[in-house]
């Protein structure tokens, strides 16, 4: 039967105290404060360009104006208040798009790891062809086959990175598949279905978790790539990709529109990956032993 002999609530706490959920989760925290509350927080309209103050820099540098923090960009907008707003899609891409992928992955992966060899033939050969192909040409070609656009680039990550899943879902549901716990729920009468749900499900949530967070920092990655590139959202949005893309081309003359974009995507990708590794530590049994 699945794992019970660890109560919920100790292990919700032991969550809590790791430093890496703390500190990861913390970082997510206020990048999901940013997107909710970004109309407060943005000191001005991130579409607002004043081109009597262009590449401004920031406040604490000379030449800078108090009324950009972060100085502006070369249209003169300020790189603040478009940095608040870009996280508005960051947040909705990696939600979206990896929630989506982990569902579809895993519940390929728990059906093929389960059902038996034809199953878990024909998924594997399905991996591997799809994995033949680079993961950002990919998402690329399917982006602009697709169109520019926040649900175009959801379905591109979608459609690389639910292997990520399956994959690692259907090797351990093949380790769990052959547990004493699972031999007897099947001798109690179980079903195929009400095992996977009930019994190995449970003890895979732990990883699933784990790939989820590490996945919601590839989503911001490649939303990043393909904003760089001019294939995400409408080019008047704000995107930390499509700000990283201007500040190259005034990098001489205005480093911080192109430092601080790339400041927020490390830090964001950094505090993913924190908060899933640490949660993973926290609430795996055999991560703990």
């Amino acid at each position: 039967m699945a794992d019970l002999t660890t109560p919920a609530l100790p292990r919700r706490r032991r969550a809590a105290l790791n430093p890496r959920v703390a500190i990861g989760g913390a970082g997510l925290l206020l990048l999901v404060g940013c997107a909710v509350l970004a109309p407060l927080l943005a000191p001005h309209d991130p579409l607002e360009q004043d081109l009597f103050s262009t590449l401004l820099p920031p406040s604490w540098l000379a030449g800078g104006d108090p009324a950009f923090p972060l100085g502006t960009d070369g249209l003169g907008r300020d790189v603040l208040s478009r940095l608040i707003y870009s996280t508005r899609v960051t947040v909705v891409v990696a939600l979206v798009a990896a929630t989506l992928a982990g569902l579809i992955g895993s519940i390929l992966g728990l059906v093929a790891g389960y059902a038996g060899r034809a199953a878990d033939q024909a998924l594997s050969r399905l991996i591997d062809v799809w994995m033949a192909f680079p993961p950002v040409l990919l998402s690329i070609v399917l982006a602009a086959v697709l169109g520019a656009g926040l649900g175009s680039v959801i379905a591109a990550i979608v459609v690389i990175d639910w292997t990520r899943f399956a994959r690692v879902v259907r090797a351990e549901t093949m380790v769990q598949a052959r547990m004493d716990y699972v031999t007897v729920a099947r001798s109690l009468g179980l079903a195929g279905p009400a095992i996977l749900m009930r019994e190995i499900l449970p003890n895979l949530l732990p990883l699933i978790l784990t790939l989820l967070a590490v996945e919601m920092g590839i989503a911001v990655i490649v939303e990043a790539i393909l904003s760089f590139v001019g294939l995400s959202v409408a080019g008047d949005t704000a995107t930390w990709g499509g700000m990283i893309a201007e500040g190259r081309q005034v990098i001489r003359q205005a480093w911080w529109v192109l430092a601080f974009p790339m400041g927020c995507l490390v830090l964001t990708i950094f505090a993913f990956t924190l908060f899933g590794d640490g949660l993973r530590a926290a609430i795996d049994p055999v991560r703990r032993r």
